[in-house]
């Protein structure tokens, strides 16, 4: 890799972006936490399959759906979601684009279907009353 400032070889890499979960990460934990904490603890289900963009967290009954985002994955406007990668960054550039894309077009189909939705950054889930705050405005709310 002529040109690379990797520190790791490409299967190391590989093996390192594998780890990188979807779900159950710290960020979610904390989200669930909150939710529970505010009274809400039996009336989600995880990961929603069967709608689009499969929402961290979702309230059937109350037809309303929670996304909780990393910042950088999701091209975030704060420090971490702004940072950009040095190697490969056109790729990166594509790949948060198409992410962010990806977020919009689930955004609209849920609420095309009668769903409300909230997305949660990663950086938010850092600050616990605030974050209590955000998530008991959203679900109290018809």
């Amino acid at each position: 890799m002529a040109g690379s400032h990797d520190v790791f070889d490409p299967t190391k890499r590989s093996a390192i972006m594998r780890a990188v979960k979807s779900s159950g990460t710290a960020p979610e934990l904390a989200v669930r936490a909150a939710v529970r904490a505010l009274g809400y603890g039996r009336r989600y289900r995880l990961n929603g399959a069967a709608l689009p963009g499969k929402p961290d967290l979702v309230f059937g009954a109350m037809r309303k759906a929670i996304f909780v985002h990393g910042c950088f994955w999701h091209g975030h406007d704060c420090k971490r979601g702004a940072r950009q990668p040095k190697d490969n960054s056109a790729y990166w550039r594509d790949k948060i684009a198409r992410n962010r894309a990806r977020d919009a077009a689930s955004l609209a189909a849920l609420k095309a279907q009668g769903w409300r939705a909230l997305i949660v950054w990663e950086c938010e889930t850092r600050q616990a009353e605030t974050l209590s705050r955000k998530l008991s405005a959203f679900l109290a709310k018809q």
